[in-house]
């Protein structure tokens, strides 16, 4: 019933800048999080960040911090995260989840279906 559904991905250059959306629909939950995972070629799905609406408290990966930011436009639903000063590091398949807690994966029920970032060199 519920559905996640990612846009905004796309392939930029090192130091340029992505702003990934989400579009929630059917989802009720208010006191756990929406945030985003990513999954790079050869590695486990990692939180990059999370946003708890009750709180309105952002949370990020270190290795993210500074350069990402999350945020939630509560009257259209979606989720957003503003990526700047991008690195090939970056790379990775993102996705949008809804119902955890923090950056821990296995802790969100919801998933969409995912945008890939590509950065080069």
């Amino acid at each position: 019933q519920v559905r996640l559904v990612e846009s905004g991905g796309g392939s930029v250059q090192a130091g340029g800048s992505l702003r990934l959306s989400c579009v929630a629909s059917g989802y009720t939950g208010t006191s756990n999080a929406m945030g985003w995972f990513r999954q790079a070629p050869g590695k486990e799905r990692e939180g990059v960040a999370c946003f708890y609406a009750i709180s309105g408290d952002p949370y990020y990966a270190d290795s993210v911090k500074g350069r990402f930011t999350i945020s939630q436009d509560r009257a259209k639903n979606t989720l957003y995260l503003q990526m700047n000063s991008l690195k090939p590091e970056d790379t990775a398949i993102y996705y949008c989840a809804a119902g955890g807690w923090f950056l821990r994966a296995p802790t969100y029920n919801y998933w969409g279906q995912g945008t890939q970032v590509t950065v080069s060199s």
